[in-house]
């Protein structure tokens, strides 16, 4: 059984700050103001007179644009149900996670508006579209981290028994889903955090192992709600996993924040019982039974 004594850690309100100032540095990059632009470009081009005047009356001159019509706001109205119905599924716990799983869809919604207004503008707009998503990928968690990715059917199965001692948390993933990438930093944080050699995290890509995926009972598929899945190993064998299968077989919803993986997996106070249980060597075994 885990002590109940937990490591001091920073209050919440704290970590939310940090969080907040954290992606508002993010936002400065191109990546993403880039992309805001484009995702409230036609909106902004309908309700600004200098520009809507600029664009339709002086380029086109074409008269009483610069209000949307009824099928614009639908068009409108149903993107938005879609951004929040999305965001929802795939997690999103941040502000940036929320814009970066938003992207897509708000830039799509806007070529369909532009086209349905000018082909002319439309055919702009596309251009730099192409252009965006060519040269503006999205960035990477680039922070320290201690994450083993295992590379190979077996990885996983052969630490697990190389040292029934260490304890692993494995994010089981894969590389195109949403959630998988909005929780990537947040476990290479975490992993910086808490890695002990007796505590270690693992990743796992299921779209590249899909027997390790069903052997888990993970589903890779375009539909799964099991993406990520994070399982914690214990003497080799599976504790406790993230998300879980209620009594009825139903998958319980997990939002996979830093906060929320620390407290379903005790992390501090799993911490706590590594370090205070350290893996002891052959070597200072055997010194110790010398003397």
């Amino acid at each position: 059984m885990l002590p109940i004594l937990a490591l001091p850690r920073a209050s919440t309100a704290t970590r939310v700050k940090m969080s907040f100032k954290k992606d508002l540095v993010l936002l400065l990059k191109p990546y993403y103001w880039v992309n805001i632009l484009m995702s409230i470009s036609y909106i902004v081009a309908k309700r600004a007179p200098f520009i809507c005047n600029y664009l339709w009356t002086y380029l086109f001159q074409q008269e009483d644009q610069c209000e949307l019509d009824g099928r614009e706001t639908e068009i409108l109205f149903f993107l938005l149900i879609v951004v929040m119905i999305r965001t929802r599924k795939t997690g999103s716990v941040t502000m940036i996670n929320y814009l970066t799983s938003s992207f897509m869809y708000t830039k799509i919604a806007n070529l369909g508006l532009w086209f349905y207004n000018d082909i002319r503008l439309g055919m702009i707009y596309f251009v730099f579209f192409i252009l965006v998503a060519l040269l503006l990928p999205e960035p990477t968690y680039t922070g320290p981290e201690n994450v083993l990715y295992f590379r190979t059917e077996n990885g996983l199965e052969e630490e697990l028994e190389k040292d029934k001692r260490v304890t692993w948390l494995v994010t089981f993933y894969t590389v195109w889903n949403p959630a998988c990438v909005n929780f990537a930093p947040v476990f290479s944080e975490l992993s910086n955090e808490y890695s002990l050699p007796n505590l270690k995290f693992g990743k796992l890509d299921v779209g590249r192992f899909p027997k390790i995926g069903q052997k888990y009972h993970i589903s890779d598929s375009s539909f799964s709600r099991q993406l990520p899945t994070v399982i914690l190993f214990r003497q080799g064998k599976e504790v406790a996993r993230r998300p879980y299968a209620d009594s009825k077989g139903k998958l319980v919803k997990f939002f996979f924040s830093a906060d929320n993986v620390k407290a379903g997996f005790d992390l501090n106070n799993l911490y706590k019982e590594c370090k205070d249980n350290p893996i002891k060597s052959i070597k200072s075994i055997a010194e110790k039974k010398k003397d």
